[in-house]
């Protein structure tokens, strides 16, 4: 067993696991951490634990020290020259006539470089930018092209939900989510509506994915026969959560509907899964533009790892 603490570098943000040695630790401490860039300040999430060390990927790297008065002073300092660093940049940037858009600024805690996260349609050649910066700020200097969905993540904001986005409170690491899932929770596939502030599918999306999933392999599909009490008859509508099916039975004086659980039904014959969107042309090709975004995204993402 190994023993370890969970820190953060960045609230929210993914939890790294160090080795803290002799150092006993108290959640919401601040520590100074070895990493392969440098030193770095963090915030202390997970207190000292023992974990089987098979579990671990990779030797740990070790905790230098609990953060003191002067650690937490310098970090602050770092945290107002970045600020400047950010309105300095923005100018520089328009200096050059580049078509990116500078998102947040950051400077190392041992101040041994200075990064700079941007957005961008496509590739920038910035070589002449980073010189200037370089001769401005006396340091090594690293831009580093982010997503959208980094981007709002670093900014804020609400949802559609009205409170604080996911990616801003809590949410660690950002998921591939799809059309399907959307499907699957008989949400409406109006793009707006399953969008993000980012313009990118609801990461909320993924959150009940499994239980929808689960509980949709073992209900028939609308347009399936089933077999009843009351004899057979037409899946009409399902409620996937409850695992209710209504179905719909003909007499001879028409139609007639009645509701069962999954399992007082026996599927006679199911059906193919019915692909049809049933949207207008606009939101269609707004959709399809979602989907080849959110492939793109995680095309990037996979190139990153």
């Amino acid at each position: 067993m190994k023993n370890v603490i969970g820190v953060r570098f960045k609230r929210p943000g993914k939890i790294y696991f160090f080795d803290p040695g002799e150092i006993q630790v108290n959640k919401k401490d601040f520590v100074i951490v070895e990493t392969a860039m440098g030193e770095e300040y963090a915030e202390v999430v997970i207190e000292n634990k023992e974990i089987d060390e098979e579990k671990l990927a990779n030797p740990l790297k070790p905790v230098i020290r609990v953060a003191t008065e002067e650690d937490k002073k310098h970090n602050e300092e770092n945290e107002e020259k970045a600020k400047k660093a950010y309105d300095i940049a923005v100018k520089t940037i328009k200096k050059h006539n580049l078509d990116m858009n500078l998102v947040d600024t950051e400077y190392k805690f041992d101040n041994s470089k200075l990064l700079f996260y941007f957005t961008a349609d496509g590739r920038i050649d910035f070589r002449d930018l980073v010189k200037e910066l370089a001769s401005i700020f006396k340091t090594r200097i690293e831009l580093r092209q982010i997503g959208v969905r980094d981007q709002v993540k670093r900014i804020g904001g609400n949802g559609i939900c009205g409170r604080q986005l996911c990616c801003c409170s809590f949410l660690g690491n950002f998921e591939t989510v799809s059309i399907k899932m959307a499907k699957e929770q008989n949400l409406s596939l109006t793009p707006s509506k399953i969008s993000g502030n980012c313009g990118r599918l609801m990461c909320c999306l993924k959150y009940e994915h499994e239980v929808y999933e689960d509980k949709l392999s073992r209900l028939p599909k609308n347009g399936a026969i089933v077999k009843t009490d009351e004899g057979e008859g037409v899946v009409d509508s399902i409620e996937t959560l409850k695992e209710k099916i209504r179905v719909k039975f003909k007499d001879k004086d028409g139609f007639y509907y009645k509701k069962y659980s999954a399992n007082e039904i026996e599927i006679v014959k199911d059906v193919e899964e019915n692909n049809n969107l049933n949207l207008d042309k606009e939101s269609l090709k707004e959709l399809k533009e979602l989907e080849r975004l959110e492939k793109m995204d995680e095309k990037d993402n996979q190139d990153d790892i």
